[in-house]
């Protein structure tokens, strides 16, 4: 039996991509060429996200379309915000099989390499080089709630508020949507008074590490999670190195490699 390739999409995944697909309805006059199949391109997009390659690369006899159909159709979706709408809805169901554990968040910020583009900055732990960061936040167990790209020279806890409030409403359950962890966790890069009060001021306890003190506060045993969660997320190729010039672009790769994760640990929860 042939091992199933990581960017094909099976019928259950492609159900909960779907409805959230844009239809577009063929002019009845001068309709041009037939619409590649939003599965198929889908599946390209997929491919491109794995292996990192150049969108005029990628081979037609794959059978997803060319490259720049590809890159068009990731453009017109990211647009409309299919992305952020399905990642809320994988994050729905976790809640309903109740395997999203908001008891805590933990938050980390390290820096891909970049070629250039909005959203960079000089880093100031990496001699000075033009790059970008990405952040993410997970629930206790390391289920990505949401990822963000900012500039290099953005100080990690200059972004604390706004990535918790970036944490989108979570439905699953009866009753109002979840969007707040009780509480967060952050290394010393996020250790701020300031913001420290700011998070209390958004009803999720700080529990972060604090400059000048000794090792052992037991907070790196509970930050594995979001660490491994980044592993992951940097195992897809396209996320190693950011070649989009468009700051959405990337973005748009990075909550893809979001939702793939949240859908590998979803089958393994059921």
């Amino acid at each position: 039996m042939a091992r199933v390739k990581p960017w094909e999409v099976d019928d259950e995944l492609w159900a909960v991509i779907e409805p959230l697909v844009p239809k577009i309805e063929r002019r009845a006059q001068h309709p041009g060429r037939k619409r590649h199949p939003d599965r198929l391109v889908f599946q390209g997009i997929l491919f491109v996200l794995h292996t990192g390659d150049a969108w005029e690369r990628l081979s037609q006899e794959l059978g997803f379309g060319s490259g720049m159909t590809c890159w068009r159709r990731l453009a017109e979706w990211t647009e409309v915000g299919v992305w952020p709408r399905l990642h809320a809805a994988l994050l729905a169901q976790f809640r309903s099989a109740n395997a999203l554990d908001f008891s805590r968040a933990v938050v980390d910020g390290p820096h891909p390499g970049v070629k250039g583009g909005t959203k960079t900055g000089r880093s100031p732990v990496d001699r000075g080089k033009t790059g970008s960061k990405h952040h993410l936040i997970t629930d206790a167990t390391g289920i990505p709630l949401a990822a963000t790209l900012t500039g290099g020279n953005r100080n990690d806890v200059t972004q604390l508020v706004p990535f918790l409030q970036a944490v989108p409403p979570v439905r699953g359950k009866r009753g109002r949507p979840r969007s707040r962890p009780d509480v967060v966790l952050g290394d010393r890069g996020y250790d701020h008074d300031k913001y420290r009060r700011l998070v209390w001021g958004l009803g999720v306890k700080p529990q972060i590490a604090r400059r000048g003190t000794e090792h052992g506060s037991g907070l790196g045993a509970q930050r594995r999670f979001v660490e491994r969660a980044f592993a992951h997320l940097h195992w897809f190729r396209r996320l190693r190195i950011r070649w989009e010039t468009r700051d959405d672009i990337h973005e748009a790769f990075l909550t893809l490699g979001c939702v793939l994760i949240c859908w590998r640990r979803l089958r393994v929860a059921r």
